[in-house]
């Protein structure tokens, strides 16, 4: 069952109107006629989100995650475990695959979709080995010439005491700096939440895209309301001061293109919503193969520092 958003009461009466007349086959032509109306209900609301609006469906429940997208979008995957230092970090899935016929390394943050995978992978928040565990797919997909793809889907690092024993600052500057010098075209995409340290830590390649009603920022609402205004009451006027959403991000150049999303949002449709992103990672992948790889590492260096300038 799909969950509602308080700005999507008339299309959950149009799917009660839906569901009840279902039931009886002589209403084939008024069936269509609500789907109809539905779709260009979605259409005028999902074109009209404002920032907070946009947060909400970043964390929706069945919103797709990393997982689902590694498993609709390529084939011959093969995960890859842990740090080789402390353990394997749940919190970081990773490993190889192909798409189009071409092998790439992939890894990304995941959330899990019910309350045991959530635990299991910490909600999406990554610990330093996890960040570990992704420099060293880095490095491999560098040994072996491949092409990498990350996914971004986490409200942040783990805060946790024995992550900052283990160095957890550490561990995502050094993965931030990994990505940065690495001898192989690299594309992310940001799916859900990119939240601080914990997104950009696996988020520094040279295509960074962002589905439509993702977010991506210093923090979450919540933090910066708490911060700024010491209540977190002003959570809304906090996602609209942060500039986190897609076009907010486009705009000033933080990532390089935006995914459409399928009316309603990608929750809707996991499949659909996959095969829009896929043909992205495809077109992203061609155009950056037109490069030499020394090429590649230079702009990409020069993106960030121009970033870090404009501050």
């Amino acid at each position: 069952m799909i969950k509602y958003f308080d700005f999507e009461s008339e299309i959950e009466k149009i799917d009660n109107l839906i569901i009840n007349l279902r039931q009886n086959d002589k209403f084939d032509s008024k069936l269509e006629k609500l789907e109809l109306e539905k779709q260009e209900l979605f259409k005028k609301i999902y074109s009209n989100l404002d920032p907070w609006q946009k947060v909400q469906v970043s964390r929706h429940g069945e919103r797709p995650h990393t997982k689902e997208y590694i498993e609709e979008i390529f084939d011959d995957v093969v995960f890859l475990h842990g740090d080789k230092k402390y353990s394997d970090d749940n919190a970081i899935i990773g490993g190889f695959a192909s798409i189009n016929k071409k092998s790439v390394m992939f890894f990304g943050t995941e959330k899990g979709n019910s309350m045991e995978t959530r635990i299991k992978h910490n909600f999406g928040m990554a610990k330093p080995e996890g960040y570990r565990k992704a420099q060293r797919l880095t490095l491999l997909a560098e040994k072996f010439k491949l092409p990498i793809i990350t996914f971004i889907d986490t409200a942040g690092a783990f805060p946790g005491k024995d992550a900052e024993e283990r160095g957890q600052s550490e561990s995502i500057a050094n993965s931030i700096l990994v990505l940065l010098k690495a001898k192989t075209p690299s594309i992310s995409i940001i799916i859900g939440e990119g939240g601080s340290g914990g997104a950009i830590g696996i988020a520094t390649s040279d295509r960074v895209l962002m589905l439509k009603h993702s977010i991506y920022s210093v923090i979450s609402p919540e933090g910066c309301a708490s911060i700024l205004w010491r209540n977190t009451s002003f959570t809304q006027e906090a996602a609209k001061t942060l500039k986190l959403t897609s076009d907010d991000c486009l705009k000033y150049k933080i990532i390089d293109e935006i995914v459409d999303e399928i009316p309603g949002g990608a929750h809707r449709n996991p499949k659909d919503q996959s095969i829009i992103l896929k043909r992205a990672i495809i077109n992203n992948l061609d155009n950056l193969n037109k490069y030499q790889v020394s090429e590649l590492v230079k702009l990409r260096k020069a993106k960030y520092l121009n970033m870090t300038s404009d501050i």
